[in-house]
């Protein structure tokens, strides 16, 4: 168990769409309605500079610049359905002319002794919101090569009496490097926390999906389950009766054969109502079991993939408390006994204990252990550890990227669980420890909070 988690093969077939990849979400209405504001402010500002400062500008190309901002959204809003969604490479060229219509708009009114001129970074932070990083990074590069060159190419800024107005060097150098900085760290603290969300979300939309898949499973075993307990009564029945049948038409073997095809066959659906039992247990008088039943239920996928999974259930003189059983309860538990199987060399250890106020599983594996560098971060969704190449031969079949662990630690503290992750150390001893703790009320099916309706089955919803 030396990784930060595995992500569960079975419980991760569904399409993740995975936050890098949502470009594509961007509505054409969000961005036409935030390029209406800008031109909002941008038409302002012009007014403004005319009717009160008195300010010398070429007015009438400003206001083409602005123009072809107001042309590009009126083309697009009738062009485009209001619910079109924008691709990468779309969503790109609305970014780069958002960014050259400003930046020429900041060629005719001064340049870098625009005070406006910051905005430069508003498209850099679109594009590190919405876009790859490979988009963001080309969006960042144009906007430093545009704000490069405003600082020694523009048209000047002249007040009513023909004076320019205009910073000194320093500060117009000050003002570059301002901005190329702001573009720089924006940038990246944007893609940071934006990336950061995707992360977490598309390891959430994991977790509802593995729970959903849990939950069907579990509801479907409801039905087995309860199909068996109904149709017992009347496969008894016919077994009865076929076998009564066999004895009194003992002088007419043709009906005689019928009789015994009936109670083979009544011994056929017995047998298949039982097989397909033992996949679920989820009726009404088996929502909630035994502590080892449902650790052991948990464990029961990964019990034949070649390591011996230990169970150890408290004190043997009394019983075990009985638990509700919860789809993400059963599936916390199953992931993390997947996890100490998938990094075990040769023998996986599960203990729970009991009293009177706290339940506890300890999950114990005899491999390398989780590494001391990402012990801090374990149960963060898609953490990588770099190996060595050593190491490589040593990697289950499939690459661990902390979804798993994610998903269990999610799960189990919907619970009430706590969790704490720890190494083996002593005697020579090493593997992982993965402590579950309760307090005994969350789970207890005795507790008044987990009271179980008792009756007769009722179909699911």
């Amino acid at each position: 168990m030396p990784d930060t988690g595995t992500e569960p093969q079975s419980d991760l077939e569904f399409p993740i769409l995975k936050g890098e990849n949502r470009g594509n979400w961007i509505r054409l209405r969000t961005l036409i309605l935030l390029r209406w504001g800008a031109i909002t402010g941008q038409l302002s500002a012009l007014i403004v500079a005319s009717e009160i400062y008195g300010l010398q500008l070429e007015y009438g190309l400003c206001f083409f610049v602005v123009g072809l901002s107001v042309l590009g959204n009126i083309v697009a809003s009738f062009i485009f359905p209001e619910n079109k969604r924008l691709t990468e490479a779309e969503n790109l060229f609305m970014v780069l002319f958002d960014l050259l219509q400003l930046g020429l708009l900041l060629y005719l009114t001064g340049g870098l002794h625009n005070p406006f001129s910051v905005l430069i970074v508003g498209p850099v932070t679109v594009s590190a919101a919405a876009l790859t990083a490979r988009s963001t990074i080309f969006v960042g590069s144009a906007a430093i090569i545009v704000v490069t060159l405003l600082a020694e190419f523009h048209l000047p800024l002249r007040t009513a009496s023909g004076q320019v107005l205009q910073v000194a060097e320093l500060f117009l150098f000050g003002n570059w490097l301002a901005i190329v900085i702001a573009v720089i760290f924006l940038g990246i603290y944007s893609r940071w926390i934006v990336t950061e969300m995707h992360s977490m979300s598309d390891a959430l939309q994991a977790t509802q999906l593995a729970l959903a898949r849990e939950q069907k499973l579990t509801d479907l075993g409801g039905v087995v389950a309860a199909a068996a307990h109904e149709l017992g009564t009347p496969l008894a029945t016919i077994k009865l009766t076929s076998s009564e049948l066999i004895e009194d038409l003992s002088d007419r073997p043709e009906q005689q054969e019928d009789a015994r095809l009936i109670n083979e066959q009544a011994d056929r659906c017995r047998d298949i109502m039982r097989s397909m039992g033992r996949a679920g247990k989820d009726d009404l008088m088996l929502r909630s079991a035994p502590l080892s039943t449902v650790i052991e239920e948990a464990a029961e996928p990964h019990r034949s993939r070649g390591k011996q999974i230990h169970f150890t259930h408290g004190d043997l003189t009394e019983m075990p408390p009985a638990i509700v059983r919860r789809p993400e309860l059963i599936h916390g538990l199953r992931n993390l006994v997947q996890n100490a199987v998938d990094f075990a060399n040769n023998a996986v250890w599960v203990q729970s204990s009991w009293d009177a106020s706290r339940i506890t599983i300890r999950i114990m594996d005899d491999g390398e252990g989780f590494s001391p560098t990402m012990l801090g971060r374990i149960g963060d969704p898609f953490v990588r550890r770099r190996r060595m190449p050593a190491e490589g031969m040593a990697r289950p079949e499939y690459e661990g990227m902390g979804l798993g662990l994610f998903i269990a630690k999610t799960l189990l503290e919907r619970t009430g669980a706590e969790l704490s992750f720890t190494n083996r150390s002593g005697e020579g001893r090493s593997g992982a420890i993965v402590v579950v703790t309760w307090p005994r009320d969350r789970i207890d099916a005795q507790s008044p909070a987990n009271a179980l309706p008792l009756g007769k089955n009722q179909p699911f919803n």
